[in-house]
């Protein structure tokens, strides 16, 4: 079994109309970071995890959960 990270970022980030920027800006990243763990090319530490859930006032397992394949 192999676990995968997956995310709602971009989906949150619509409906809160938010760019990756400003998310970027509002948690001390780049925009390029926001990027690549909204696509899942990038698996972001428990300090990014945290910061992007505490923006979105929602708890990590909110915004994160795994995805299991076989």
């Amino acid at each position: 079994m192999h676990d995968e990270l997956d995310n709602h970022i971009h989906k949150l980030r619509l409906e809160h109309k938010v760019s990756q920027q400003e998310l970027a800006d509002a948690i001390g990243v780049s925009r390029k970071t926001i990027s690549t763990v909204e696509t899942g090319r990038f698996t972001p530490s428990v300090v990014i995890a945290l910061k992007i859930a505490q923006f979105f006032n929602l708890p990590v397992d909110a915004v994160f959960s795994l995805k299991q394949q076989a």
